[in-house]
C-alpha cells in the first residue's frame, strides 16, 4: 500500500518554492532550495540555497538563514548569508546582519549591526554600526 519513500535532493540553484503576492505564511520554512518572498512570511527561514524578497514582498523572522540573500521590500528579524547579502535600492532591513559578502545599494534602508564573517578568522570578524540617522546625515553633508 505505501511505497518506500526515498530521500529527493533538490538543486539549492533552483527556486523551489513561492510565496505569491497576496498570500501569506506564518511558520518555519526549511529548504533545501531557493526561495522567492513576493506575499509576506511570518517566521523563520532555513534555506540552503537563495532567499530573494521581491519589492512587494515583506518578512518577520527571528532568523533568515541562507546561501545568499537579496532584499528588494521590507524584513524584519536578522539575516545570516552563508556567501553574500545584496539590499537593492528599494529594500529595507530592519534588523542585524551576517554575511561574507555585503551590498547595500544607494536608497536603500538598513538600521542594524554588521558583521562580515566567512574564509577569514572569525576573530578578525569586523562589526559596524549603522543606524538610520547615519545614513541621512552623510546625505546632508554630499549636498
Amino acid at each position: 500500500m505505501f511505497k518506500n519513500k526515498t530521500a529527493v535532493k533538490l538543486d539549492p540553484n533552483t527556486t523551489d518554492t513561492l510565496v505569491g503576492e497576496g498570500s501569506t505564511f506564518e511558520g518555519k520554512i526549511i529548504s533545501g532550495a531557493s526561495i522567492r518572498i513576493e506575499g509576506q512570511v511570518i517566521g523563520d527561514i532555513d534555506c540552503e540555497g537563495d532567499v530573494t524578497v521581491g519589492e512587494k514582498g515583506m518578512i518577520r523572522s527571528d532568523t533568515i538563514i541562507a546561501r545568499n540573500i537579496i532584499i528588494a521590500g521590507t524584513v524584519n528579524g536578522n539575516v545570516q548569508a552563508k556567501q553574500k547579502l545584496t539590499i537593492t535600492a528599494k529594500g529595507k532591513l530592519y534588523g542585524n546582519l551576517s554575511a561574507a559578502s555585503l551590498s547595500i545599494e544607494e536608497g536603500s534602508v538598513f538600521e542594524g549591526t554588521s558583521r562580515m564573517e566567512g574564509a577569514q578568522d572569525p576573530s578578525s570578524a569586523s562589526v559596524q554600526t549603522i543606524t538610520l540617522a547615519d545614513k541621512q546625515s552623510a546625505a546632508i553633508a554630499e549636498k
